[in-house]
């Protein structure tokens, strides 16, 4: 979900200056010619693109009708981007977007509806809530690609020389971080400061930041500023790590943890080729993967992430039938099965976790938090609902706000987003 983005926005933008996308209609099937689609893929330039970009390259070959005009766009850019581009009848073809998009552009009209499509035939294969997350009002707007989740991730010589196991618990985190600094002079947890890695928190309380179905603000609740009080404690105690709220906290806490300065911290999958890279994981084995812990409720779990392919409804319907068909060979179990071995990321359908890609510790180890993963409801504004927090939450934990406070600005800047909500 959350992850550093390689490119630059200069080169993105005279990337996507120069490309001609789907909606314009392009002549090339008139010809007699290939029909090219635009493909805009949201990886991670440097350590997942690559592997992206070989498998157009093998669709190509084995599609000789079909060109592919591969553009890599930046993350953090690429929803505001496609946002004017369908705005404006010139979004690219196929998306690469992340599971929180596929609902608001839907509602909007921007995603083919994929229903007894080519891209779905093999709808079987993959995993049921990962298709349910894919909906909006009954229909499919999106083939799920990679999945992801929020999990505890640990140093596990630095918990075994502590004499400490993985904690079920925030209060056994607690306790275990002590143990940690003891014993091995290591920093037991390093917490995050953005909203989405504080989501786990929530859901220990049985709360979210809004109730979808009774329309309602939940994220200043008595649930809530119990959970966010938890996540508050946690930065500040022996062997807690204290707030880093600066812009670059994701690298810094990062390098932390795969250079065991830092014991465990809440991450996903898709740092997991990064994890590798660290002094402290040459032996892939020393990574640790746990269920995040749980709250007072006794409950434990993180959103389900990850990102799906869609098709501009805007295209024509020859860019729509080869958008379709590069997107069922994207999807299929032999493709995600080569990302998941070049990326260490987590395919969505079953078949594709042959017995190669689980032989890798880090894609095993999420596999079996996935059970606990959290859908998001089907509420087009859920994914908008995060940027409040990260606005706020950093405040709170340097200090500058107080908690209350903090919640108060959070709710009032979440009800602009969802002005039909009461609070």
């Amino acid at each position: 979900m959350r992850r550093g983005i390689a490119a630059t926005a200069l080169v993105a933008s005279l990337a996507l200056a120069a490309t001609a996308c789907g909606g314009d209609g392009d002549s090339d099937s008139e010809s007699g010619g290939p029909v090219t689609i635009t493909y805009w893929d949201t990886s991670n330039a440097t350590n997942e693109a690559p592997t992206y970009q070989a498998l157009v390259k093998e669709f190509e070959a084995a599609n000789k009708d079909v060109k592919v005009n591969y553009v890599n766009v930046p993350f953090d850019q690429a929803q505001n981007k496609f946002d004017t581009a369908a705005g404006s009848k010139g979004a690219p073809d196929v998306l690469r977007a992340e599971v929180g998009w596929t609902p608001a552009f839907a509602k909007k009209g921007f995603f083919l509806p994929l229903d007894g499509t080519e891209a779905l035939a093999e709808q079987g294969e993959f995993q049921p809530n990962l298709i349910e997350q894919a909906k909006y009002e009954g229909k499919t707007y999106g083939v799920p690609l990679v999945t992801d989740t929020l999990a505890f991730v640990y140093n596990k010589e630095l918990f075994e020389k502590a004499g400490v196991e993985a904690p079920k618990t925030w209060d056994e985190l607690k306790k275990a971080a002590v143990t940690i600094k003891d014993k091995t002079g290591a920093d037991g947890y390093w917490a995050s400061t953005a909203g989405y890695y504080a989501q786990p928190f929530l859901y220990g309380e049985g709360t979210d930041t809004v109730d979808a179905e009774g329309k309602k603000i939940t994220v200043n609740s008595p649930e809530a500023k119990k959970a966010y009080g938890t996540w508050l404690s946690l930065f500040e105690g022996k062997g807690l790590h204290k707030a880093d709220v600066t812009a670059d906290a994701y690298a810094h806490i990062q390098e932390a943890f795969v250079s065991g300065k830092v014991a465990s911290i809440v991450q996903g999958p898709w740092e997991i080729t990064n994890f590798y890279k660290g002094s402290a994981f040459k032996d892939k084995n020393n990574l640790g993967i746990a269920t995040v812990p749980a709250g007072s409720t006794g409950k434990a779990g993180a959103p389900t992430g990850g990102h799906n392919l869609s098709v501009y409804a805007g295209s024509d319907k020859a860019h729509q039938e080869a958008s379709l068909k590069f997107v069922k060979f994207m999807t299929s179990a032999k493709s995600q099965e080569a990302v998941a071995l070049k990326n260490s990321t987590l395919p969505t359908r079953d078949d594709a976790y042959t017995a190669e890609v689980k032989a890798d510790p880090g894609i095993a180890g999420f596999q079996t938090v996935l059970p606990a993963a959290q859908p998001r409801p089907a509420l087009p504004e859920y994914s908008s609902l995060w940027t409040p927090l990260d606005d706020e939450l950093p405040q709170v934990a340097g200090g500058k706000k107080s908690l209350d406070e903090g919640l108060s600005d959070a709710e009032t800047a979440i009800a602009k987003l969802v002005p039909d909500f009461s609070k």
